[in-house]
């Protein structure tokens, strides 16, 4: 009789117990359900006033931009970034011998540099909103030499032309692919020698620049640049109006989530007025020659980025080249300073690279560029006459010069490099040079992304 008043007992507990359980659940899961109505109802009432003013807002006619206020000191925040750069350069041959056989030589950055520690180019970067519709941009290199440079300072617009970019001030030139690029942010130490023998290093332009993105799903830019052209190979002319004209177009696309392209095609004019080099004249005595005339040079670059999934963090490759062809056709002086002897001159000439580098693992990167120039024969009046010899005009006999460099790189994060390159350097008259460099690259501060 217990054992069954027990079982009695527990089977009775067994089906009480649980409905104070399943009444808490109930409430519960309402007090859920109207949480969620109330957000929704919430939701809907901001979206339906949102929606009112939008219709509003686009409803209401054009008007004139209301007055600026004061700026408050929290709008004056500009990017500001410091680029610290150095390395050690071991060169087997003097580099106050360096020069590219067969082209006259440029003003600028040409040359691998002078030897042992050196402390680089440092450079500092502010860029900032100058008020709704336009933007600022200022790069100051100083150089292991202590000489200060404004690199780039220009004005930009921020999207008020739809599609079109107009910058002017000073700026890089849209001049083929690598020319627009900061030098800490190259694949190699150097720059390659078409752009030492034709820019003397990167080519500035002071001036304006404009540029026009097609609306189509194909990257499709055009532009057009002029400016003062005193860059070599233009020369200061101490002339009213612009000295230079340039026009370049790119193409570019993605090809499946992997890769992507960019090819591009650029022509610049100017003009050169007494744009004097050193040479030597037939028995070694030093002389100042000068040329004055027309520069024109067209070139065109391709580059083809891949990184798996486009997922850059682990592997990425890319692959880099351009051509470049220059013309100058004027008249060449000999020894302005003393015998002053002038006649035509005109010349052909031309150079390339390729390039790639390869991350194989997450930041590691390897490198390797190879290339070629065509100093061609030029046309020296003076020599033609029989006024001089060719052996007045060392630094213009024929020549081909050529490099092949390699190099490694390590990226503890993306503020800091380490870099170790080997070149060998053909670029001198029957003269090899083998170049090894140690590089540091760090950057502080905000700076901005570069361009594909």
């Amino acid at each position: 009789m217990f054992r069954k008043v027990t079982l009695a007992v527990a089977v009775g507990a067994a089906f009480v117990a649980p409905v104070p359980a399943i009444g808490a659940d109930d409430a519960e899961v309402r007090n859920i359900r109207d949480e969620i109505k109330d957000l929704k109802e919430g939701y809907e009432t901001r979206i339906r006033q949102l929606e009112q003013r939008l219709e509003q807002t686009e409803q209401r006619p054009a008007s004139a931009p209301a007055q600026s206020a004061p700026a408050s000191a929290n709008a004056f925040n500009p990017a500001i970034s410091l680029i610290l750069g150095g390395q050690f350069s071991n060169l087997q041959r003097d580099p106050a011998t360096y020069q590219i056989g067969g082209f006259i030589p440029g003003e600028g950055e040409i040359g691998p540099g002078s030897r042992s520690f050196n402390l680089g180019e440092s450079e500092l970067t502010v860029s900032a909103n100058i008020d709704p519709y336009l933007s600022g941009y200022f790069v100051m290199s100083v150089n292991s030499e202590n000489e200060v440079e404004v690199e780039e300072s220009f004005v930009q617009n921020t999207g008020t032309i739809p599609g079109v970019t107009v910058k002017f001030g000073r700026m890089l030139s849209g001049f083929g692919y690598l020319n627009e690029i900061h030098a800490h942010a190259w694949d190699f130490v150097d720059a390659p020698l078409v752009h030492q023998a034709f820019f003397g290093g990167q080519l500035k332009e002071d001036g304006i620049q404009a540029r026009w993105l097609a609306p189509t799903p194909m990257f499709v830019e055009l532009g057009v640049e002029t400016g003062r052209g005193s860059a070599f190979p233009g020369s200061e002319r101490n002339k009213n109006g612009a000295n230079s004209g340039m026009i370049f177009a790119h193409l570019g696309d993605d090809v499946g989530i992997s890769n992507s392209y960019r090819v591009g095609a650029s022509y610049r004019a100017t003009r050169a007025q007494d744009r004097t080099y050193d040479d030597v004249n037939s028995i070694g005595t030093p002389v100042i020659n000068a040329f004055t005339g027309d520069s024109k040079i067209w070139g065109v670059d391709f580059v083809w980025k891949w990184a798996p999934n486009g997922n850059t963090v682990d592997r990425n490759f890319k692959f880099q080249a351009e051509y470049l062809r220059r013309k100058e056709d004027g008249t060449l002086a000999f020894d302005t300073t003393g015998a002053n002897l002038s006649d035509a001159y005109r010349s052909s000439q031309s150079g390339w690279y390729v390039q790639g580098a390869y991350q194989f693992m997450p930041r590691w990167r390897v490198g390797l560029r190879y290339e070629e120039l065509n100093s061609g024969n030029p046309d020296i009046g003076l020599v033609n006459s029989g006024a001089l010899t060719a052996a007045d005009f060392p630094r213009l006999a024929q020549n081909d010069p050529k490099r092949t460099t390699a190099m490694i790189d390590f990226s503890p994060s993306e503020f800091s490099r380490f870099r170790l390159q080997f070149a060998r350097d053909e670029a001198r008259f029957n003269e090899a040079d083998n170049q090894v460099f140690l590089q540091y690259i760090m950057s502080l501060g905000t700076h901005g992304a570069h361009k594909f």
